[in-house]
């Protein structure tokens, strides 16, 4: 039955239940109502609220449900979609409705949010060019003249045209390292693996920060999105422990597990509060977008024995294996 059915069932049966009342027991009113006669239809009034108005309730209890369900459903965790047993017909349309708009939205979502990773990875990848190419030759370039003129240059002005080249030389250095951050040239040229690995050793060389890296041999290949996700959340994640955590090592993980791969970035540091874990700061809100995208599952925690612990979860659903 429907809700509107239901509703005016519970009415009209209150309301014929009151005539009968009144047609066929002794209860009398006058034509001037005596008191008990008004203690009598008092009573009889409250008593027939009371039942319609449990009745009712109990009619628009799955209405409650819904509601409820609805609050629980969370952006950051789609594919989670109301299932209400036994509802009526009305409830079961809101329902539908309602998981239905989920479904759009979190493809209208997933959609406009890969074209805009995908647009800033592309202006990335042009940066990263410009600076290798441009900048940095032409401080190369800056180099070479120096070492020039410092061959022909009187013995006094030596010191300072070295340490024209050294600083020449820095920001050669540095030019290189901004171009490698924007654009991951080993993940474009050798695979994720080798990616990996060299992350993990300029983040060592950088911070003196021991990093120990596992890689499983049996990977799974991974789409080109989910390898650019998968090394960007380990950047973030080795980016976080340089800022915030004052960790002394840190283990950089991917493993294979049931129905994908698992990457693992903990470290040994002061950990992370449950309200900054839930929170968008240091990254954490880019982290998420990029596991959203790939349909892959981020994981924030502070581990029992001190430090945080990153995870990301992606699904593989092909069962070719990386080189």
């Amino acid at each position: 039955m429907s809700l509107f059915g239901r509703v005016v069932s519970i009415n009209a049966g209150a309301i014929i239940a009151a005539a009968l009342v009144l047609a066929l027991s002794p209860v009398t009113v006058s034509a001037r109502p005596q008191t008990t006669e008004i203690v009598v239809l008092a009573l009889g009034t409250i008593v027939l609220l009371g039942v319609n108005v449990w009745l009712v309730r109990r009619a628009f209890e799955p209405l409650q449900r819904l509601a409820a369900l609805m609050r629980t459903i969370d952006p950051h965790e789609p594919g989670r979609r109301i299932k209400l047993d036994g509802a009526v017909s009305e409830v079961a349309d809101v329902t539908e409705a309602f998981n239905a708009m989920l479904d759009r939205i979190e493809q209208e979502r997933m959609l406009s949010g890969r074209r805009a990773l995908m647009a800033q990875e592309n202006e990335r990848k042009r940066l990263a060019r410009e600076l290798h190419d441009e900048v940095g030759q032409t401080l190369t370039g800056v180099m070479l003249q120096l070492e020039g003129i410092h061959r022909a240059a009187p013995p006094e002005m030596g010191e300072a045209i070295v340490q024209l080249q050294e600083t020449a030389r820095g920001g050669v250095e540095e030019v290189r390292e901004i171009a490698r951050g924007l654009r991951p040239q080993a993940l474009d040229e050798f695979g994720l693996r080798s990616a990996l690995a060299t992350l993990a050793a300029g983040f060592e060389e950088r911070t003196r920060v021991r990093v120990r890296v596992r890689v499983a041999p049996d990977l799974p290949a991974l789409a080109a999105e989910q390898d650019l996700a998968v090394y960007r959340v380990a950047q973030e994640g080795l980016t976080n422990v340089a800022r915030h955590a004052e960790a002394g090592e840190v283990e950089l993980s991917l493993t294979r597990v049931v129905g994908g791969v698992l990457l693992r970035v903990a470290d040994d540091g002061r950990g992370i509060t449950r309200e900054q874990a839930a929170g968008d700061s240091s990254g954490l809100g880019g982290m998420r977008e990029r596991a959203l995208l790939i349909g892959g599952v981020l994981a924030v925690r502070s581990q029992p024995d001190g430090g945080t612990e990153v995870t990301l979860a992606v699904p593989v659903k092909r069962e070719t294996h990386l080189r």
